[in-house]
């Protein structure tokens, strides 16, 4: 009986067999006599096309995913990144070739924004230099009167985006009391108005948020929408945290800011480099807390996108639409309804 066969990214496993990631439950396809699992390694960064054409569906880590990675005849159906970040997979060619993208935003929904949660409590109570400041005893103990914190009782959170993770995020603030505003053309003005957001022109964002907060997705319109000149709109007590892309934020008018302390601080996720040159400015200051784009990975989130991701490859396999379809047009077309309709009839 043929078999439903789904790739892993090679990421998922160690060199010696064991998963990177043993919180990823991979059960529901391993068990399944139905689905047979593989892993595919990348050349030079990229999925191979050569070793994807006969699976059906492609569970995607960090590896990139191009008009390469789907060659004619290919099988493949469903690529099911894990995350909600795509900017690693060429959209356009899944569409053309018949492949529906899927990412799981229900997975990183709350590890994000309690990151950012993190990076706003850690930068507004200092919480790094009283750490240096406890370690070096009663010289720093001396010292502790010149570093106050600052609270956050009728201050304004503002976000660039408020689609899943911003919207989480002032769910999260609500009991801190803040005033809240938001810039996003896409925005649903119901989720607005019931979170008691303000929505506002971007650059009256910048001048008054005192948090401000980069929740948008990484496109050409995006790209640096944190410039030079948006920056300068800032008050000197505030703080930016980007936890969405590096290229959201233009990383060396941000340096700039914060070498000539113009705003209070940063947190950082996420860097225009990853990994970053060891000689890079930005990581010598002292007003900005940097972290790996790691820091919403917890067990539980690698086990909620685990989990997205293993639905949407067996909703695919089961002859139904995925949820978190990112190329929706796709669904409709005759070449991905007949990979749908082939796998109802085989698995359904």
């Amino acid at each position: 009986m043929a078999k439903f066969r789904v790739a892993l990214s090679g990421d998922f496993v160690k060199s010696d067999g064991s998963p990177t990631y043993p919180m990823f439950d991979l059960s529901p396809l391993t068990s399944n006599p139905k689905v047979e699992v593989g892993y595919v390694n990348p050349v030079d960064g990229v999925m191979p096309g050569s070793a994807l054409k006969d699976y059906d569906a492609l569970i995607l880590l960090v590896p990139k995913f191009n008009a390469s990675s789907i060659l004619p005849g290919s099988k493949l159906g469903v690529v099911a990144r894990f995350g909600v970040g795509y900017d690693s997979v060429d959209v356009p060619a899944c569409t053309v070739g018949d492949v529906a993208l899927c990412i799981t935003p229900d997975g990183v929904r709350r590890p994000v924004a309690v990151s950012i949660l993190t990076f706003m409590l850690a930068l507004t109570g200092k919480l790094i230099i009283k750490d240096q400041l406890t370690r070096q005893g009663a010289d720093g103990f001396n010292k502790r009167s010149q570093h106050m914190g600052v609270g956050l009782v009728g201050k304004t959170l503002g976000s660039i985006g408020i689609g899943n993770i911003g919207a989480e995020l002032f769910r999260l603030v609500r009991p801190f009391d803040m005033k809240f505003m938001a810039h996003d053309p896409f925005a649903d003005k119901i989720v607005a108005r019931d979170l008691g957001i303000e929505l506002v022109p971007l650059e009256r964002l910048f001048r008054e948020a005192d948090i401000l907060c980069v929740n948008c997705p990484l496109t050409p319109e995006t790209q640096h929408i944190v410039n030079a000149e948006r920056l300068a709109l800032m008050k000197p007590t505030a703080y930016l945290i980007n936890t969405s892309r590096g290229p959201t934020v233009d990383q060396k008018a941000l340096t700039k800011v914060l070498q000539e302390r113009r705003i209070a601080g940063a947190g950082l996720d996420v860097l225009e480099q990853e990994p970053p040159d060891i000689t890079e400015p930005i990581l010598k200051l002292d007003n900005v807390i940097l972290t790996p784009h790691a820091l919403c990975w917890t067990d539980q989130c690698f086990a909620g996108n685990g989990a997205a991701d293993v639905a949407a490859v067996l909703d695919f396999m089961g002859g139904r639409i995925p949820k978190g379809v990112v190329n929706k047009t796709v669904t409709t077309s005759l070449g991905w309804k007949k990979r749908l309709e082939a796998n109802l009839r085989a698995f359904g």
